[in-house]
């Protein structure tokens, strides 16, 4: 099966500065982290706060999504962190 993303939902970890979402390889769950760093541009508020970056999240979501497809093609893992450089690169 290929890995895909029915689920929107997202949850941000403020002490890990992380956004946390769920894929999918048919019936099994492949949990993702993706730093901060990776998708906030920073910008467009001096205190941000979970909305602030949830929103970010979700206007990256895309590339977020890539960089998890590429990270799951190199090899299953309990848990994938994505970096700036992932999202990015």
């Amino acid at each position: 099966m290929a890995l895909n993303f029915p689920n929107r939902s997202r949850s941000y970890d403020a002490a890990a500065q992380q956004v946390r979402f769920i894929g999918y390889d048919g019936l099994f769950q492949v949990p993702f982290l993706v730093e901060i760093a990776a998708f906030w541009k920073g910008a467009s508020k001096a205190d941000p706060d979970e909305d602030d970056y949830l929103a970010a999240f979700d206007a990256a979501r895309s590339a977020i999504q890539d960089a998890a497809h590429k990270a799951y093609a190199h090899g299953r893992k309990n848990l994938y962190v994505l970096t700036a450089g992932d999202v990015r690169g």
